[in-house]
């Protein structure tokens, strides 16, 4: 069961009405968006002696699943992939290997061409002002993607207006503004509001409230909670932040270096971490009692090169309970009877690492 949400102190001003909903075909516990073994790498160019050269595993072997009106939350350090993993969901980066899924139909093939998978799934970025075309008012912003998807330009404008006061923003106030006459959180609601505008089913967030001060996050956090009811939104929400992570997610999937290391259900997961690494990561959580506060950094040194990653579990350079095991051997992200999939190989059965339970133990 997940913990009770916090009191909204800051109104988002959004509607709360009927609305019209995007087109659900599947139920909650269905996956919506399936990734398959996706990989990307990036290749490095080699100097004028013709050393360098390699590839930046950016994404490695990702396997996932979002499920129909779920909030699906993606946390690591910085540079472990997050974003990349994002851009390739939203195929503005094109995967090396691997398969995706939308509905069950394979995502820039026949069945499920770019243009339609688009019309379905969008994306909000954490930088508001990049993100926006600064020569374009704000209701033409919104409007631009349903006319270039066929919409006619007075039903787009109309469209676009609902949704500024959706978002909370008075459309004869800004609907003619520029981006540049408006505040990070004013702007940010415009590019939720353009996400919103093809009608899609799942919307990407990545760091979307990340460069915005704690009251306005609070207002937008909220805002994007109420739209995802009145709307019937599926998210994958990308942040650093793990105590929103725990307050906006149903489920949490943990990256290190390009990977998957852990997935659960969102309140199993903070409760009860079963890798190092997600450990690590919970307890460099700031703690607001002084008695509680960490003396020693949760973790040491940077993370390994993504050119030449350590050789099977990558955390193993920085885990305090690494084995020769760990090193030789690469952990599957095995899944268990409650549903909460790790990669360790602490956590699977006579696995020969001195801290794994014994077969009659896990059974």
């Amino acid at each position: 069961m997940k913990s009770a949400r916090p009191d909204r102190t800051h109104e988002t001003g959004a509607e709360t009405g009927d609305a019209p909903r995007a087109a659900t075909h599947g139920q909650p516990a269905q996956a919506l968006l399936e990734a398959r073994g996706l990989v990307k790498h990036f290749p490095l160019k080699k100097n004028v002696l013709g050393r360098g050269g390699g590839v930046v595993r950016a994404v490695d072997g990702i396997s996932i699943s979002v499920r129909s009106g779920e909030t699906l939350g993606v946390v690591g350090e910085s540079g472990c992939g997050k974003s990349t993993t994002a851009r390739v969901l939203m195929q503005l980066i094109a995967h090396d290997r691997g398969e995706l899924l939308f509905e069950g139909q394979t995502v820039g093939s026949r069945e499920m061409p770019l243009k339609a998978f688009r019309r379905q799934v969008q994306m909000v970025f954490q930088d508001s002002y990049a993100s926006l075309n600064p020569r374009l008012t704000i209701e033409d912003s919104i409007a631009f993607a349903p006319q270039v998807h066929g919409t006619p330009r007075r039903e787009a404008v109309e469209r676009a207006r609902d949704l500024l006061a959706r978002v909370g923003l008075e459309p004869r106030r800004f609907a003619e503004r520029y981006p540049h006459e408006l505040s990070g959180g004013q702007r940010q609601r415009i590019n939720i509001a353009r996400a919103l505008a093809l009608q899609p089913r799942l919307i990407i967030l990545d760091e979307a409230v990340s460069a915005l001060d704690k009251s306005v996050e609070a207002q937008v956090l909220n805002l994007l909670l109420d739209l995802k009811e009145t709307f019937g939104l599926t998210y994958v929400f990308i942040s650093h932040d793990l105590n929103v992570v725990r307050y906006m997610c149903d489920r949490v999937m943990v990256m290190y270096l390009g990977q998957v290391v852990e997935l659960g259900d969102s309140e199993q997961l903070f409760k009860d971490p079963r890798h190092p690494y997600t450990r690590a990561l919970l307890s460099s959580i700031p703690a607001m009692d002084p008695d509680q506060r960490t003396d020693q950094p949760p973790l040491a040194g940077d993370p390994p090169n993504p050119i030449n990653p350590p050789s099977g579990c990558r955390f193993h350079t920085r885990c305090a309970h690494a084995q020769p095991l760990c090193a030789e051997r690469e952990p599957a992200l095995a899944r268990s009877s409650d549903g909460h999939a790790v990669a360790c190989w602490m956590q699977v059965a006579d696995s020969g690492h001195p801290d794994a339970p014994t077969a009659r133990e896990a059974a």
